[in-house]
């Protein structure tokens, strides 16, 4: 299990928790990986799986890790289509990616495949107090879909979320927004992670305008 870990920024407070797939002891590598990369007056949030289990799978995600680290400011469309192009020949992944726009208090997500996110609202006079992404088939390196990205607009103490499928669905249920992202983190990890799985949560706190 990798422990959470409480980071600030200008942009966002963050804390990501996961575990690799093996038996206790065992030297293990995961296919999972976050990314977190600030650039100016915004910073990029991901969650990546790469298919499968082991090196291979760990290869695939640590290559798209890389991309979206280089290239942080691009919008979100465009960092799926790089990831794609440098994804081929790999076992490929799939990512849910989340660029915070500091200056304009705006979310840009777009997702491929099963990583689940999440946006709490902080206002909880919000018409909705939960945005999720909209789940779209396809593998990134092999083949992706339409894309289309949403953009959201965000408040201070809104609380992005994103999840691999190693956590069972419906961890939103329990979330508490008062948690720092560490503990929140370490919650869905410890009650909502299957053991036949890589599995990887990542938080991100919107530290902007007030609502």
């Amino acid at each position: 299990m990798t422990a959470s870990h409480d980071a600030r920024s200008p942009i966002i407070e963050w804390a990501a928790a996961g575990r690799a797939l093996g038996a206790p002891g065992e030297a293990q590598e995961s296919g999972d990986l976050h990314v977190v990369a600030l650039f100016e007056e915004g910073a990029l949030v991901a969650a990546i799986d790469g298919l499968g289990h082991g090196t291979e799978a760990a290869i695939a995600a640590q290559t798209a890790g890389r991309l979206l680290e280089q290239h942080a400011g691009e919008p979100v469309g465009a960092l799926i289509e790089r990831c794609h192009e440098g994804l081929r020949g790999t076992r490929g992944a799939v990512m849910t990616l989340a660029s915070f726009d500091g200056a304009a208090s705006l979310m840009h997500w777009i997702a491929v495949g099963n990583v689940e996110g999440v946006l709490f609202r902080a206002d909880r006079r919000a018409p909705s107090l939960r945005e999720y992404t909209s789940a779209r088939g396809g593998v990134v390196g092999y083949r992706i879909p339409t894309l289309r990205e949403a953009v959201l607009p965000i408040a201070r103490g809104d609380t992005l979320v994103l999840a691999t499928d190693g956590i069972r669905s419906g961890f939103a249920d329990d979330v508490r927004l008062e948690r720092s992202p560490g503990e929140i983190a370490d919650w869905i990890l410890a009650q909502h992670a299957r053991t036949s799985d890589d599995a990887l949560v990542v938080v991100a706190r919107f530290l902007g305008s007030e609502p």
